[in-house]
C-alpha cells in the first residue's frame, strides 16, 4: 500500500522537468508503479500525481458515483478525465510537467512536493510558505471532523 509522507523542495528546469523526490521514487518502484497520472487539483491551485493504480481506483469510484446517462454527470466525468495526463519518469527519475499544468498551478521554478497519503501534490513553493489553515481554524476543523466519525468506526487515539 502506498503512503507518501514528506514535504520536499525541488526546482523545475527550463523545460519544466523536475526530479521526483528519492523517497517517493523508492516507494513507487517498490510498488511497481511505473506510470503516474498528473492532474490539477479540483479545489486547490496545485498539481496531483497519482500512481497509475490509484488513479484508476479514483476514476472507477467517480464513474460508479456518477450516472453516465445524466448529461451533467457525464460532463463532470469528462472534465475530470480530460484534465489528466500520463507521466512516465525518465531514467533519472524526472517527469516533464507540461507548460499548461505549470500555468494552472502558478509554478515558476521552485516547487514543493507534499506526500498526501496515496498521492503526491506539487505546489508552487511560494504558495506553501504560509500555513494552509491558521492554527485555530485547523484545530476546530479537525475536532469537528473527528467528532463526526460514524458510530461503529474506530477513533484512533
Amino acid at each position: 500500500m502506498l503512503r507518501f509522507l514528506g514535504n520536499i523542495e525541488a526546482k523545475t528546469d527550463s523545460k519544466g522537468r523536475v526530479f521526483i523526490p528519492a523517497n517517493f521514487r523508492k516507494q513507487l518502484q517498490a510498488a511497481s508503479e511505473e506510470k503516474l497520472v498528473l492532474r490539477k487539483d479540483v479545489f486547490q491551485s496545485c498539481l496531483i500525481l497519482y500512481p497509475e493504480s490509484i488513479w484508476f481506483k479514483t476514476q472507477d469510484q467517480l464513474r460508479r458515483t456518477l450516472n453516465q446517462w445524466n448529461p451533467k454527470h457525464q460532463a463532470v466525468f469528462r472534465q475530470f478525465v480530460s484534465d489528466a495526463e500520463i507521466m512516465i519518469p525518465d531514467g533519472n527519475g524526472r517527469i516533464l510537467i507540461p507548460k499548461r499544468y505549470l500555468q494552472m498551478a502558478g509554478i515558476q521554478n521552485d516547487v514543493r512536493f507534499i506526500g498526501m497519503d496515496n498521492t503526491i501534490e506539487i505546489w508552487a513553493k511560494e504558495k506553501t510558505e504560509a500555513p494552509f489553515m491558521d492554527s485555530q481554524e485547523f484545530s476546530e476543523a479537525l475536532q469537528e471532523a473527528l467528532n463526526n466519525i460514524p458510530e461503529g468506526e474506530e477513533k484512533s487515539e
